[in-house]
């Protein structure tokens, strides 16, 4: 078993405080894992000034590029200690871990470089009444000392996408991993400490959030910033601290994300992406299928074929080459999907397929495994329908106009995503703008650009984060203004 340590300002630190990281897939122990401490926090957040307002910070943007580049050779050298690690953390199969992580997860240390050097500087003449005339320059300075809060769903990805482009821009990272996720993270930390990245430049602090390391860090007067993706409910107490002293936030906070199925959509492309938006990663990604919404005409036909798809995905199969689903990420998080689950009897519903535990026979009994789940028959203020459940879960209701559909997509606090099936282009066209949500995918999911903004409504996110939307999050504007005189 490994024990996991927080590197701070160049040197590995252990603590007092430990706890156990098991595997999701089947109960064993995979790391010791050592909690950082008030202290630790601070000395990552003095060596980060140091190194932001010093000599990293200074560096021009071409020398840091080449810094990051080398540190992405490096971690492609890494790459199957990355994807062991995750697989070990989250239960994953290979081939999730190798093709929806993998190398991906490890690209934005590249693609952030080659972004960062397209970035100009603004300029313009200044000519006023008067006969007042200069010249204005714009540029970007490191922000300082940015929080990079990661979640466990997608944890290597999640924790490049927040990591690169601050470090491109000259800032510092305190990178927190979280809890449930610890090990990638280490192998980045490990990769990091053996490159040319200066000391103090990157830190990596272990731990839980409230009244621990998460909190340690957030309301740390030095911190100058913090990215985050997570719940709604620790996000709204990371802007309650973050506040204090007006520091910037860029959050993304899940979402209760709504299909539209219009009655021209092409049957077998639904059934393909919905398995998909419902099911990847056991339906934990943000992005996740959790209400499906049927024209009429279609409902019954979508249900059988839905109902058939569901019951023969593979469950819990390390080495399937292909679609499968793993454990949820903990027995903590499946007894909370479960809770909600629990409910779906009592306010009027019926599982359809699924809703219960699956019986292995061997140590995956331990795990923290649920079948794919359909629910149908609940109305639209029924918790199961109102609250996230970050699970392998689905509600299926039918729609009779455009006009109710859109209405039944809107009727949540969320508002990340949405997928619309349809062969009319017109329609698709005149129905994703009315839906209040960052991303609309049509006849598709999650075919994106990394370089696109995303951005959440209601309470699926605050700010932008991705592509040129986090290189200026993580830098601050400097206009330079400069009178010229006859």
């Amino acid at each position: 078993m490994q024990t996991l340590k927080n590197l701070v300002a160049g040197e590995w630190l252990g603590s007092d405080q430990t706890w156990i990281k098991t595997s999701p897939f089947d109960g064993r122990p995979v790391a010791t894992v050592h909690a950082a401490t008030r202290e630790m926090v601070d000395r990552a957040v003095n060596a980060g000034k140091a190194a932001a307002f010093g000599d990293w910070g200074r560096m021009p943007i071409r020398g840091r590029v080449a810094i990051l580049r080398d540190l992405h050779r490096r971690l492609t050298a890494r790459l199957d200690d990355l994807i062991d690690a995750d697989m070990a953390d989250t239960g994953r199969s290979r081939w999730q871990a190798s093709n929806f992580d993998g190398a991906r997860a490890i690209g934005p240390f590249e693609s952030y470089c080659d972004l960062a050097l397209s970035l100009e500087n603004r300029s313009g003449d200044i000519d006023l009444p008067g006969g007042v005339r200069g010249l204005w320059l714009t540029r970007r300075r490191p922000k300082g000392v940015i929080a990079c809060i990661a979640p466990w769903n997608v944890p290597l990805l999640m924790m490049s996408l927040k990591t690169a482009p601050a470090l491109v821009m000259g800032n510092a990272v305190i990178a927190k991993p979280s809890e449930e996720t610890p090990s990638s993270a280490t192998v980045l930390a490990e990769v990091i400490k053996a490159s040319d990245l200066p000391d103090g430049a990157f830190s990596l602090l272990h731990g839980f959030g409230a009244g621990a390391t998460g909190e340690f860090i957030t309301t740390h007067p030095g911190v100058d910033a913090i990215s985050f993706t997570g719940e709604p409910g620790t996000g709204s107490h990371i802007m309650k601290a973050a506040a204090t002293g007006l520091r910037e936030v860029a959050m993304e906070l899940g979402g209760k994300n709504a299909a539209l199925i219009f009655d021209d959509a092409d049957m077998d492309r639904v059934i393909e992406g919905t398995i998909r938006s419902a099911f990847f990663n056991s339906g934990q990604i943000c992005f996740c299928t959790e209400r499906v919404l049927v024209h009429r005409s279609r409902h019954d036909e979508f249900l059988e074929r839905m109902i058939a798809a569901a019951n023969q995905i593979v469950i819990g199969e390390p080495d399937h080459k292909g679609f499968s689903i793993g454990p949820l990420v903990s027995q903590a998080h499946r007894a909370k999907v479960m809770e909600l689950m629990d409910t779906v009897i009592a306010d009027g519903g019926r599982f359809v397929a699924g809703g219960t535990v699956p019986v292995f026979g061997d140590d995956r009994d331990k795990g923290a495994f649920l079948r794919p789940t359909i629910v149908t028959g609940l109305g639209p203020d029924a918790r199961f329908n109102r609250e996230e459940l970050f699970g392998p879960v689905m509600h299926v209701a039918p729609f009779d106009t455009e006009a109710e559909a859109i209405a039944m997509a809107n009727d949540t606090r969320y508002g990340l995503a949405t997928v619309l099936w349809t062969e009319n282009i017109n329609r698709a066209l005149r129905v994703a703008p009315q839906i209040r949500v960052g991303h609309a995918w049509i006849n598709s999911w999650q075919m994106r650009d990394l370089n696109s903004p995303l951005t959440g409504a209601g309470i699926s996110g605050v700010g932008e984060q991705f592509g040129r939307s986090s290189l200026e999050f993580c830098s601050q504007p400097q206009t330079i203004t400069v009178r010229v005189f006859d």
